[in-house]
């Protein structure tokens, strides 16, 4: 008598005793069926012969009940998004009675588990925790695969896709590679350096390590003076490169950083003006960097006047016209890792996902809600305590904002905001502003005029303007608060 083993070998079994009473069941008949061909050979070798046959068919068919199929290449997901990683049976049958099984280097700590005709969670890993979801709208087809949201650089690496039925089971990996789109690079004018001037490029939020080029006006690469590169807190890279530009020479230049991965990258072009290089003689020097300055400090200081008597006239409507307006946080909008007081006032980020209704108000990929309240016409300030966060964004949106999948933080896509990230501040414009804040503000006066389509930022502390989008730039149509929450952070409407 042969026992045989289905699958793989070495996946320890749990098998019940109905399972074990099957394998009986199958033993007996076999021995009964090799039994009959043992004494038919002695009478016909013709009988005996098909029915040895027939034996071999049936043992070939129990140990082939299907196989497990992945797509046979890596899975690319993007940090921020979901990811489907796809698995199916073959032959197509159902799995509806079958044990689904996703894990990575452990069996029994799964990443997600179907069994019994539902999702079980006990020994789920709690980086999983509300981010898994098994697609069951073709499980009847054999199609097993796994969506997994709110993609992080830690999903990256090797999957197992394992289905069981009964004793018989089989598995499949799967490769899943995560890949970052960082920031705009920001490109900035260092210091005078071996007669020329040092030129640095910046930007963060990028995986795998991208990859750094200058350029100059006709795209022909430049050689760097240096390049330093790390992993941030998140996991993912900062980048810090540096360049000699000499007078007449790549005056007109560009930056461009690339994701290989993607194959997609981002450019930032700046052009240095020759009176800001160096002279050998050192009164011209002097001159063309004094009267530049002088001229500039005056233009600024005219320009800060006129901000100052614009947002003066904005305070005193503010404080003598309209009284601020009391808003609160829309429950239904909030993505479902961020985490609501009772008052509906604050709002802070939190570790796991939330079991909340996936309805159409709800942002599902980026950590965004809503005010209540909608705004058509008039003025209305409302502020905003941002604390120490390092990661947040303030403004308003139109109603009808993208909440699905990801969206573009800009006017373009009908928002309007500033931001903290990386330590810096950035008013949320296409492509964005740098924000060069003289301190960090804790409180923000978020001022939007309706009738005139503008919408301006004012430090709650001091009253001194952060940003103001132009006149004309939001629609007119519903606009409602709006709030970017990052880990960390936690921000709360005042009263």
């Amino acid at each position: 008598m042969i026992l045989e083993n289905h699958g793989t070998p070495g996946r320890a079994q749990n098998c019940s005793k109905a399972d074990f009473q099957d394998s009986s069941d199958q033993v007996t008949v076999k021995m009964e069926i090799l039994s009959f061909c043992h004494s038919s050979r002695a009478s016909s070798p013709l009988p005996g012969f098909i029915v040895f046959f027939l034996t071999c068919y049936v043992h070939k068919m129990e140990s082939a009940q299907f196989s497990v199929t992945g797509p046979g290449h890596p899975v690319t997901a993007i940090v921020g998004e979901a990811i489907v990683l796809p698995c199916h049976l073959s032959p197509r049958m159902s799995a509806e009675n079958m044990e689904v099984r996703w894990f990575r280097s452990e069996f029994l700590s799964f990443v997600h588990l179907y069994q019994h005709g539902k999702d079980q969670y006990g020994n789920q890993m709690s980086d999983y925790h509300g981010r898994t979801e098994l697609l069951k709208a073709a499980i009847t087809d054999g199609n097993v695969s796994l969506r997994i949201l709110n993609i992080r650089r830690s999903d990256e690496g090797q999957y197992n896709c394992f289905v069981q039925d009964g004793s018989f089971y089989e598995e499949a990996p799967l490769e899943l590679k995560i890949a970052a789109l960082g920031s705009n690079p920001v490109i900035s004018v260092e210091s005078h350096q071996d007669g020329g001037i040092r030129v640095v490029c910046q930007s963060a939020g990028w995986y795998p390590e991208p990859k750094v080029l200058w350029r100059d006006h006709s795209g022909q690469e430049l050689p760097s003076l240096s390049e330093a590169k790390s992993l941030g807190d998140s996991g993912l890279f900062e980048t810090e490169n540096s360049i000699i530009i000499k007078e007449h020479s790549n005056q007109n230049l560009s930056c461009w950083i690339r994701n290989t991965v993607l194959n997609q990258e981002k450019e930032s072009t700046v052009y240095i003006a020759d009176f800001f290089f160096p002279r050998v003689n050192p009164w011209m020097v002097a001159l063309s960097v004094i009267l530049p300055v002088l001229f500039g400090f005056i233009g600024l200081t005219m320009y800060l006047f006129k901000i100052k008597d614009d947002l003066q006239r904005e305070l005193d409507w503010r404080r003598n016209i309209l009284y601020p307006v009391n808003v609160t946080l829309d429950p239904d909008t909030a993505h479902p890792e961020l985490i609501l007081s009772e008052d509906q006032k604050s709002v802070r980020r939190g570790d796991t996902w939330q079991d909340l209704p996936n309805d159409p108000e709800r942002f599902d990929t980026e950590p965004c809600v809503l005010g209540c309240e909608g705004f058509t016409s008039g003025r209305h300030c409302w502020e905003v305590e941002v604390g120490a966060g390092r990661f947040w964004a303030v403004g308003v949106a139109r109603e009808s904002v993208r909440r699905k999948g990801g969206i573009s933080p800009s006017p373009k896509g009908g928002i309007w905001a500033v931001e903290r990230l990386w330590g810096e501040f950035q008013a949320l414009t296409s492509p964005r502003t740098r924000l060069p804040l003289s301190r960090a503000p804790s409180r923000i006066w978020v001022c939007l005029d309706c009738d005139r389509g503008q919408v301006t930022f004012i430090d709650a502390g001091d009253q001194a303007p952060i940003f103001t989008f132009p006149p004309g730039s939001v629609p007119g149509e519903r606009i409602r608060p709006w709030l970017r929450v990052g880990r960390g952070s936690r921000l709360r409407l005042c009263p």
